[in-house]
């Protein structure tokens, strides 16, 4: 007696109208589990947000860099009419009404820092490698949103700095820029990007560092006080930290005056930005390669 087989019918998934739907793909996935890079990045979007510290390190940024432009700018207005012919050349009206970048570096760095060494602290990371199991995409969207925060944060904060400051170098009597001044403009948004880059600054170390007090402590080396101790060094070891040093060179682009033996602005500012990305690099590999 014969028996036949029968095999089943295979057809093709299809919608109502009976056209065949076209198959998800692999990063389009959501219903077995599956996250997209645009699902790291809400999720990223709604830590940084959530977070305590986002919203004390602007406004207490925003706060410092307009009373500092404030104070710089009335004192320099005041001491310019006694000044000698050789400062006054060598006067920098935008770098005056700047100063306060140097503490809006360190805010935005830790800003940073904070997007990565807040989950170590709370070990948060691991539900949060769990679900996201590709490390280059968790770092990814924390340094996606890390600049879309940054960037806008930086530029309002170089130019509340530089209208308070211009006001009061104005009212003075001293020299002053409008900000249609094309070193303004370059100042205001090349600031804005140089802060940016100190926040992915401070990610990719507290990636490798992990802990938010020796992040700080670095920061705080790497930013200011070699900046301070720069000048004291020996021959052209101090010649070569002063003009290459990245958090120096990248600060070039809000001054207004060319110091001949430094970096040019953009110059500099694309040393650091090849720093932030070398470093960015390193903390990729550290970051796929360690437990968590």
């Amino acid at each position: 007696m014969s028996h036949t087989t029968t095999q089943p019918s295979v057809t093709p998934a299809t919608t109502g109208r009976g056209r065949m739907r076209r198959p998800r793909a692999s990063g389009d996935r959501t219903r077995d589990g599956r996250t997209t890079f645009w699902h790291s990045l809400h999720a990223e979007w709604i830590k940084i947000r959530t977070m305590r510290s986002t919203l004390f390190l602007v406004l207490g940024t925003l706060t410092f860099t307009i009373g500092l432009a404030s104070l710089s700018g009335s004192a320099a207005g005041s001491d310019f009419a006694s000044m000698s012919p050789a400062d006054r050349e060598a006067f920098d009206p935008l770098a005056t009404s700047l100063r306060g970048y140097l503490l809006a570096q360190i805010a935005l760095g830790l800003l940073g820092g904070l997007t990565i060494t807040s989950e170590y602290g709370s070990r948060t990371i691991v539900p949060t490698l769990t679900s996201v199991p590709h490390r280059a995409r968790v770092l990814a969207s924390k340094a996606v949103v890390l600049v879309g925060v940054a960037l806008p944060v930086g530029i309002t904060v170089t130019l509340a700095g530089f209208l308070a400051g211009q006001t009061a170098l104005s009212g003075a009597g001293a020299p002053h820029l409008a900000l249609t001044d094309g070193v303004a403009l370059r100042g205001i948004v090349g600031g804005g990007m140089y802060l940016a880059l100190a926040g992915l600054f401070g990610l990719a170390l507290g990636t490798m560092i992990r802990s938010t007090t020796a992040t700080v402590t670095t920061l705080f080396g790497v930013m200011l006080i070699v900046q301070a101790f720069a000048p004291a060094l020996p021959g052209r070891m101090g010649d070569w930290v002063s003009a290459y040093w990245p958090p120096i060179a990248g600060g070039q682009i809000v001054t207004s005056v060319r110091d001949p033996e430094l970096l040019g602005p953009w110059a500099g500012l694309g040393v650091m930005a090849g720093c932030v990305t070398l470093l960015t690099a390193a903390a990729f590999v550290v970051f796929r390669r360690r437990d968590a």
